[in-house]
């Protein structure tokens, strides 16, 4: 499912229209990388979990030419499924 195809499920299911729904898919996604860039949670019970992790700094090889090298840390957005998403897909 792509953006489009949430946005019209959206619709359908809550009887908004595709604009009002697109603002809300659009508001809920701004809402989820300013919480997540500002190095904080987002707990859905039941959905799951939006979180931030670090990856330490870390040697690794480049692949053109097999030198070595340090990739620097970063921060990574992750999510872990909740019991209920996980049932639902299972």
């Amino acid at each position: 499912m792509n953006k489009s195809e949430l946005i019209e499920a959206l619709a359908k299911e809550t009887e908004l229209s595709k604009k009002d729904a697109g603002g809300a898919v659009d508001g809920l996604l701004k809402i989820i990388k300013q919480t997540l860039g500002a190095g904080k949670d987002i707990q859905l019970t039941g959905f799951g979990r939006f979180y931030v992790d670090e990856q330490k700094e870390r040697k690794g090889r480049n692949p053109q030419t097999g030198a070595e090298m340090t990739i620097p840390a970063k921060n990574v957005p992750k999510f872990k499924p909740g019991k209920e998403l996980k049932d639902t897909v299972n």
